[in-house]
């Protein structure tokens, strides 16, 4: 149950620092005093869309904050370490919008704060009863009362899966159809490539310099020619006369010893101008080039270059990769029809799959609809509708969709000897109200929720019917927690306690307040809810008398 909430700076409430009894509570106020406030705090703290436009001071945060008794309750906190036997879930919200949620001072996101909070509070807010006429919502509340949760849970899997396959067999089947109209040109293409026969990465770059020898084959064999002419000058070469330096030297050992050192040097440079002048010999020899040979490299490049400015591309490296894609996908479009084949396999399996679940699904809730419809027209024919008649149609549907193969209708009927119709159709808002509320009473039951919270859910009714109504919620009361916000006296006499919402001007600013009523408090309110702005003796005692007789 909801121990307490503490409310700062949320629109026109500054500073509400509020504890809750047991059983059922009743919110009353004047139109505008701020029960919508209240309750849009409430569900911000559990889970609803921050706004920052609902700060009042832009200087301070949004701070909403409660305190929730989890004793005797099978709400399982995780590995969120409880305060006793409480849980205390605080949001902050900033002037900019951002939010921050926590549980028991540890930091939270606020899926989890939602998912924790629905096993905590169940709110029915206002014109929430025309949700009745909602087809996904009439479904749901038959599988939340056939406890299907781990059966649709088990479903929706396997429609998730289902349908991820089935996109991606559509890909292919949409990949394949256009391959095969581009494969003959990818087929020409990579022809066109591989007759090129690359098989080097560099190829280009090394025709590229072995084309700009050959194109200059004169000039170099000129200067080969000249360099060789240098070292074997006359009357004595360039080693020859190497030689004789060092062999003077060697002459002076026993007078100068280290010019043996300056004379190995010598014998150093001999030897590699030696072999520098066989090298050069080597390369005038090859340096003659046949125009065939500058033809053959010249067209090589011309073919390569060519094939790089077809395809826009940069480097030989970049049409190799090009090539080796156009292979895929012929490659791709060869083996697509097997792969077509294999995943048709895997999606049939999982159709199977999903049926039966479908099966296991529509198989729960056909046994268990007459349970619910009788549990539904026990807490309904005592609100004024003694003759009412109440049917869940549960019809096959020709495509499987996110909850099943079923079909679910409620049929309803108010009167005796009318037909059975589509509750959207034929039930009035005050109708709908009172079948929400029996609703919301078998699943609070059946649930176990520790805390209820009805505004206006007596929308549409008032009188015996009002009074019976507030008879169905002061039973709920007895069971858990309820907070009921209504403008009908029949209904407020039937709380253990009674908070009042209302205005004060405090400091040239509008705030809203709430505070407990007393007993006296409480005739009062009665009775201006009986007869308005201006209090009746005969308001008074009425009130008394409602209050005194419940």
């Amino acid at each position: 149950m909801l121990k307490r909430l503490t409310i700062d700076n949320y629109a026109l409430i500054d500073h509400l620092d509020i504890s809750f009894p047991d059983g059922l509570i009743i919110i009353t106020g004047e139109t505008g005093a701020g029960k919508s406030i209240l309750l849009g705090a409430l569900s911000l703290l559990l889970g609803a869309k921050a706004d920052s436009s609902v700060i009042s001071d832009k200087e301070r945060n949004c701070v909403v904050e409660g305190e929730f008794d989890i004793s005797g309750s099978d709400v399982d906190s995780g590995e969120i370490p409880l305060f006793g036997t409480s849980l205390i879930f605080r949001r902050v919200i900033s002037s900019s919008g951002r939010s921050r949620s926590f549980i028991n001072d540890e930091p939270v996101s606020v899926a989890t704060l939602s998912a924790l909070s629905s096993h905590l509070v169940d709110i029915h807010a206002q014109h929430n009863h025309l949700l009745l006429s909602d087809e996904n919502y009439q479904i749901s509340i038959l599988d939340y009362f056939a406890a299907n949760g781990a059966l649709l849970a088990e479903y929706r899997k396997l429609y998730e899966e289902h349908g991820l396959l089935l996109k991606e067999l559509e890909d292919m089947r949409e990949r394949a159809e256009r391959l095969k109209g581009e494969v003959e040109y990818k087929q020409y293409q990579l022809d066109k490539i591989e007759q090129a026969s690359i098989t080097d990465d560099n190829e280009l770059e090394e025709l590229k310099a072995e084309y700009n020898r050959l194109s200059n084959a004169e000039q170099i064999a000129e200067n080969l020619y000249g360099a060789l002419s240098s070292l074997r000058s006359q009357p004595n070469s360039v080693v020859q006369n190497l030689k004789d330096a060092a062999q003077l030297l060697r002459k002076c050992y026993t007078f100068v010893p280290d010019l043996e050192e300056i004379a190995n040097r010598l014998e150093s440079c001999r030897v590699e101008c030696k072999d520098i002048e066989a090298e050069l010999e080597g390369r005038l020899d090859k340096s003659v080039a046949s125009p065939e040979e500058l033809s053959r490299v010249e067209q090589r490049i011309d073919s390569i270059e060519s094939l790089l400015k077809r395809y826009n591309l940069s480097s030989v490296k970049e049409l190799a990769c090009f090539r080796d894609g156009l292979r895929s996908d012929i490659e791709e479009l060869g083996m697509s029809g097997e792969r077509i084949s294999e995943m048709e396999g895997r999606v049939g399996e999982i159709e199977k799959k999903l049926k039966e679940s479908a099966g296991r699904l529509s198989g729960k809730r056909r046994e268990c609809a007459p349970g619910l419809t009788n549990a539904i027209l026990g807490k309904l024919r005592p609100l004024g509708m003694p003759q009412s008649r109440f049917e869940i149609e549960i019809s096959g549907t020709a495509r499987l969709g996110v909850n099943g193969s079923d079909k679910v209708n409620f049929l309803f009927c108010a009167n005796a000897g009318g037909t059975l119709q589509s509750l959207a159709k034929v039930a009035s808002g005050g109708e709908l109200s009172r079948i929400m509320l029996c609703l919301k009473d078998i699943m609070a039951r059946y649930k176990g929720m520790p805390t209820m919270v009805f505004d206006e859910i007596d929308t549409g009714v008032s009188g015996s019917i009002a009074d019976k109504m507030g008879e169905l919620i002061g039973e709920m009361g007895e069971n858990m927690q309820v907070f009921a916000i209504t403008h009908l006296p029949q209904i407020a006499v039937k709380g253990k306690s009674h908070l009042l919402v209302y205005k004060e001007e405090e400091n040239g600013k509008t705030v809203t307040k709430i505070r407990m009523l007393d007993k006296n408090e409480r005739v009062m309110e009665i009775a201006r809810m009986l007869s308005g702005s201006v209090l009746s003796d005969a308001a008074i005692e009425n009130a008394k008398f409602l209050l005194e007789n419940i």
